[in-house]
């Protein structure tokens, strides 16, 4: 495989990538062969890549931990505000180059490695992806602990180590196949555990209300062991901690209920208590109501509070250390940030903390509660919404079920009509009772927030829920909307972002180099500088480098193809990317109409000037969800025919990207020509990955849906590919006569052509019947309105093509939504909740080195 830099291009890239001084190269080369020898206990005979790649890892993070221990330190001897983001995902991705960028090492390292006859690529490709979440959600949570310690923030994440994560996608005649990901075998050079912070969990048992108070009785047990990874801020010496707790049985555990005949049985059953940290749910915008996953959200939450309580106790004044004991100082030195409800057991766990074990009474408890929790949501989807029933809660966690009644309880004492408190209750009645999370989060956070400008707005004017047979979803039009006119202050909007570092600095250097000759190195920490590169929108130069960037990226990512994936694809051809989770909503079925009707088009006229296009899609499908892994099979399909017909040839090839995640996005983004951002308007919360796409000159073409609305004021929405209805057009649909899929089918022969096609097996003819599911689907049950948007999608990509045969009006507009992506970085988004939010106050100032002293 090429190299991603020539000597040449490494000696120009020394201010993004950081000083390669001869000193610096000696001193890594030795600490290289001491970890090599000491940490490994190997030599060059017999050490392999992997080998390397740890003593690499172990040589960086030397650099990391003086910091790191300064750090805390620093914080312990300021006392700022803390900032507690708990989410049950980061999807970390790998972390070795990262952490070379963002402490300036990268040339040095390059080097050191070279010197040492040893390749950089493929040392970096030896380590495991972490990843420890889904998609977007999880990659967020990742973003923000970046910018968090780039900011200056003194901020945690707390999330649980999954032994397994997201689980590892195999296509095999076409189908998803899934293989476990067993990303800790070999060890974690980046991870420390921390036993001296083991910390017990309870579950099940049983309440007792005596007149000291309430009791929590007859529980079960669960350690859980914290293992503690540093987050380094860009260049300014501070290292923040993810904390990610792993579940251990006691050595008791139940031993004591066996005889010596049950002993050996009694270890075997340690497992069962474990098994809470073991595996990542891999569910996207699905709720899925198991114990186990209850389980995974209490525990992760159990365990964070005690951190927090014990880190606040311990404060210093002056030189003095001192145990606080007064909680009505705690929303001033503890901010805690609920990601998703998945973490909404903090509300109870926090109330029981203050009220059962500091004794405050309920209302000053409740005070300090309120204020110190705020709630992200990230999704409208009915399908998504926590609701556990009564009597889970009643078997697992008594004692918080009944703080949750007393919640409701007291909420539900404000003058109002009978249907506004059945909707607003927190307990939802009906078949089975039901603990509504999002209302529990609502109401036990002084500050609730949507993902982007249109979904904010959709929270409060709107809310879905299921009815009570589970069977279909009812737009009831005033769930949220009930909660923002009982207290509109509580409701913002903090649109999401993503981390420049990551995103652009060590992902496409080449790009974040043509950027930083044009208008410095500044724009990594302010992204909004890129507005700058305006000024440069007719340079024909600029204009060159910015297309000869994205052409050595594109010939890159092919190679990359046809040495992984064994597929050898046109890199003159337009690279036309859809990669996210599989989705019902995220619409990879309107995908598929496209390159069916280009391909036909294609076959009718072979002979015509067509805009060559390697559409690439990826993404997982939940491992139970049916329809999910249909359309990955239409997709492969699809891809078997036409990428085999001679008549088509290198003008469209369809492929499918095996095992979509965080490594693979790095290398397919800067490639990519078109960013497909297709969900029905009003769907989306946000997405990110279309601001990666943006931010790495790819041109968007989408829906009206999410933060692409932002993306089209910032850039111009001249200079996307936006089509099809709006939200106020999809509400005022299914006001109206509702959508019928029939009639479009019946009124566009280019989609009832590509529709019959699929029904008649003609991309499944050794099974005719194949696709029968998703046609009905289509005709019949489709609720995100595949074929409303066909029409308008279809000439909107025949728009792309023309624009594409034009290189340079393109790259005109690539350079309009660069420059338009400063929005969008999440220190912009972090430093709006850190103001608005929690209090604090971000800083782009350094903390001193290691070997500097403490002011």
């Amino acid at each position: 495989m090429s190299k991603p830099f020539s000597d040449h291009d490494k000696r120009k890239q020394i201010s993004v990538r950081g000083l390669a001084g001869v000193e610096n190269v000696a001193e890594l080369k030795v600490a290289f062969n001491r970890h090599l020898h000491f940490t490994l206990v190997k030599d060059r005979n017999v050490a392999n890549k992997r080998d390397y790649y740890f003593a690499l890892a172990n040589t960086v993070r030397d650099h990391l931990v003086g910091r790191w221990i300064r750090t805390q330190q620093y914080y312990y001897e300021k006392d700022p505000k803390r900032v507690y983001y708990i989410s049950l995902e980061f999807y970390m991705g790998r972390t070795l180059q990262n952490t070379m960028v963002n402490l300036a090492l990268e040339n040095a390292c390059d080097e050191a490695i070279y010197q040492l006859g040893l390749d950089m690529e493929e040392l970096e490709d030896m380590e495991e992806d972490a990843g420890l979440g889904n998609g977007g959600l999880g990659r967020l949570a990742a973003c923000f602990l970046d910018s968090m310690a780039s900011l200056g923030l003194a901020a945690y994440g707390y999330g649980i180590r999954y032994e397994f994560g997201i689980f590892n996608q195999k296509i095999v005649n076409g189908w998803q196949v899934e293989e476990a990901d067993d990303w800790l075998r070999y060890g974690n050079p980046w991870e420390k555990a921390r036993p001296e912070y083991m910390r017990p969990v309870k579950f099940y048992g049983r309440t007792e209300h005596t007149p000291d108070g309430v009791k929590w009785v007859d529980t079960q047990v669960v350690l859980a062991l914290p293992y503690d990874t540093p987050i380094p801020g860009y260049r300014n010496n501070i290292v923040n901690t993810m904390r990610l707790w792993s579940a251990k049985a006691p050595c008791d555990f139940n031993l004591k209920d066996f005889n010596v005949g049950g002993y050996i049985q009694a270890v075997l059953d340690r497992n069962l208590c474990e098994n809470i940290s073991r595996v990542l749910y891999p569910n996207d915008n699905f709720f899925e109501g198991k114990e186990l996953r209850l389980k995974q959200e209490y525990f992760v939450v159990a365990a964070t509070l005690q951190d927090v309580v014990r880190r606040f106790k311990a404060s210093k004044f002056g030189s003095r250390e001192v145990v606080r004991t007064d909680f009505a100082e705690l929303p001033n030195k503890v901010a805690i940030q609920l990601n998703d409800t998945h973490p909404a057991m903090a509300i109870p766990e926090l109330m029981r903390v203050l009220v059962d074990e500091e004794k405050l009474g309920w209302d000053k408890a409740w005070d300090v509660c309120v204020r110190t929790c705020a709630y992200t949501n990230h999704t409208v989807l009915p399908e998504a919404l926590e609701r556990w029933p009564i009597d889970l809660f009643h078997h697992l966690l008594p004692r918080h079920l009944e703080i949750i009644f007393e919640i409701n309880h007291r909420f539900m004492e404000f003058p109002g009509d009978h249907d506004r408190m059945r909707r607003m209750s927190l307990i939802e009645e009906g078949g089975c009772k039901k603990v509504n999370m999002a209302h529990l989060c609502i109401v036990g956070s002084h500050a609730v927030n949507g993902v982007a400008r249109i979904h904010s707005e959709i929270l409060i004017a709107t809310l879905y829920v299921t009815n009570a047979t589970h069977t279909h979803y009812d737009n009831i039009g005033d769930g949220f909307k009930d909660f923002y006119e009982l207290d509109p202050h509580k409701f913002q909007n903090k649109t999401n972002g993503i981390t420049p570092r990551r995103w652009l600095v060590m992902c496409n250097p080449g790009l974040a180099e043509v950027i930083a000759e044009k208008i410095g190195e500044e724009f990594i920490r302010d992204l909004d500088q890129l507005k700058r590169l305006l000024k440069f929108i007719n340079d024909d130069a600029f204009i060159r480098d910015i297309a000869k960037v994205k052409q050595e990226n594109k010939l890159k990512f092919a190679v990359h193809l046809e040495e992984h994936y064994k597929v050898k694809i046109n890199p003159q051809s337009m690279f036309d990317f859809q990669v996210k989770r599989i989705h019902e909503y995220k619409r990879q079925l309107l995908n598929c109409l496209h390159m069916i009707t280009y391909y036909n088009r294609i076959k009718k006229e072979p002979n015509k000037h067509w805009t060559p296009r390697t559409i690439m899609v990826g993404g997982k499908a939940a491992p139970g969800y049916h329809t999910a892994k249909m359309i990955i099979r239409l997709i492969t399909a699809i891809g078997e025919v036409v990428n085999h017909d001679p008549v088509v040839g290198d003008r469209l090839k369809v492929i499918f990207l095996e095992n979509y995640r965080v490594t693979l996005a790095e290398k397919a983004i800067p490639s990519a020509d078109l960013s497909e951002q297709i969900s029905t308007a009003g769907t989306e919360a946000s997405g990110t990955g279309n601001m990666k796409f943006m931010l790495n000159g790819a041109l968007t073409i989408g829906t009206m849906d999410g933060a692409n609305v932002e993306m089209a004021e910032e850039a111009g929405e001249e200079n996307l590919f936006i089509f099809g209805m709006r939200v106020e057009d999809v509400d005022a649909m299914d006001a109206g006569k509702g959508y019928h899929a029939s009639e479009y089918y019946n009124r566009i022969p280019e989609l009832k052509q590509a529709m019959d096609q699929i029904a008649g097996g003609f991309f499944s003819p050794k099974q005719p019947d194949l696709f029968k599911e998703l046609v009905d689907l289509l005709m019949h049950h489709d609720r995100f309105k595949v074929f409303a948007d066909y029409e308008a999608y279809i000439k909107c990509q025949d728009k792309v093509n023309q624009l594409y045969k034009n290189p340079k009006e393109w790259t005109k507009m690539v350079i309009h939504n660069i420059a338009g992506c400063g929005k969008f970085s999440s220190d912009r988004t972090i430093a709006q909740y850190a103001r608005e939010i929690w209090g604090m106050e971000p800083s782009l100032e350094k903390i001193p080195a290691p070997d500097e002293k403490l002011k």
